[in-house]
């Protein structure tokens, strides 16, 4: 069997248009340690909004769970005909990483493919991740969709595409040997051409610190159209975070696109730094998901918030951009983005 990107699927921007937005209901009290019960009225929010423009399927482990689920949305005042439930067992939350990669070729006669990575829970930090694992398969089972599997581990939030066949990623997240100690680089960039569809690969090097995901680049680094990237800096010269990111920012100003462009670089405030029980929290403006009508924004609490959000409305001309205060979820080590994974609508050819 040819890969998917032999096949002439590719995977689209996120600024394309969704057919649906895939998510995994919170249930995993370890990762809000005493906190769970406070994220459902701003997570609700988030569906809220998602259900407006496109439909919302929710992984939950059972009936049990999606009456919870379905409590907590009903509250929030959630369109709970936009609302699709499916009963695909979780470990956790995380649907950017453990989701399905979606892949579309409007030419073919099987027009969408799904890519089902595996996944080691960000290098076997939180197990157990069995049932994560396997949750695109069941996936493309339910919609008889096509799977690849590659093989090797990989995880949404560490890649980043403009839908022109261009990749960014980090090496801080996918050279770390927590993952594919036996891959090169080379062999590594092999593996994204062939199953996300892509021709270019570009690496910044860092992460922020707090990022428990070694370097996801939806915390750093996004597209909000095929040749401009959002990147988050960091402002006070003292913070740990300003070196790891000027960095990036002096990478991106060296990159050039397929067609010999340079990037249009936008820049973006990190929040002030964001500490619960000693522990710094990986709280950036850039994890942001972009839906079909929306630009939902992780908010929190900073001075900053309102200035972030006015950046992000000035690169989104034809989306509402909607702050939602992630104070409690980012405790969670990650935010609505990381918690979501968008199912491209096929083109009409």
């Amino acid at each position: 069997m040819s890969t998917p990107g032999e096949a002439g699927y590719y995977f689209p921007a996120e600024f394309a248009p969704h057919e649906a937005t895939w998510l995994s209901w919170p249930h995993k009290e370890a990762s809000w340690p005493g906190k769970i019960e406070s994220i459902y009225p701003n997570y609700s929010l988030f569906i809220k909004y998602l259900a407006q423009s496109e439909i919302v399927r929710i992984n939950v482990v059972d009936e049990a769970m999606q009456d919870n689920a379905i409590a907590h949305l009903q509250k929030a005042g959630v369109n709970l005909s936009r609302v699709e439930f499916f009963l695909h067992p979780t470990n956790d939350a995380w649907c950017r990483d453990h989701g399905p990669a979606f892949l579309i070729n409007p030419q073919a006669e099987i027009k969408k493919v799904i890519v089902d990575w595996n996944y080691n829970a960000w290098g076997n930090k939180y197990p157990p991740y069995d049932l994560d694992d396997v949750i695109p398969t069941l996936i493309g089972k339910h919609f008889n969709i096509p799977v690849y599997h590659p093989g090797i581990v990989m995880e949404g939030g560490s890649v980043e595409f403009n839908g022109k066949g261009t990749l960014i990623t980090s090496t801080a997240c996918l050279l770390n040997k927590n993952r594919n100690p036996h891959l090169s680089q080379a062999q590594i960039e092999t593996y994204l051409f062939n199953y996300y569809g892509v021709a270019q690969v570009l690496w910044v090097d860092e992460g922020i610190v707090g990022d428990d995901t070694d370097g996801h680049i939806d915390d750093t680094v996004r597209f909000v159209n095929e040749d401009t990237v959002i990147t988050v800096i960091e402002e006070n010269r003292n913070d740990e975070n300003h070196a790891l990111l000027q960095t990036n920012l002096r990478q991106l100003q060296s990159m050039r696109l397929l067609n010999g462009k340079q990037l249009n670089i936008v820049e973006l405030p990190m929040p002030d730094e964001l500490v619960y029980e000693d522990q710094r929290l990986p709280a950036s403006y850039a994890n942001f998901y972009i839906s079909n009508q929306h630009v939902i924004v992780p908010t929190f609490r900073s001075p900053k918030d309102d200035r972030a959000l006015q950046i992000i409305a000035g690169c989104f001309k034809d989306r509402a951009v909607v702050g939602i205060d992630s104070t409690d979820i980012i405790w969670g080590l990650g935010s609505f983005h990381c918690l979501s994974q968008q199912e491209p609508m096929v083109p009409t050819p």
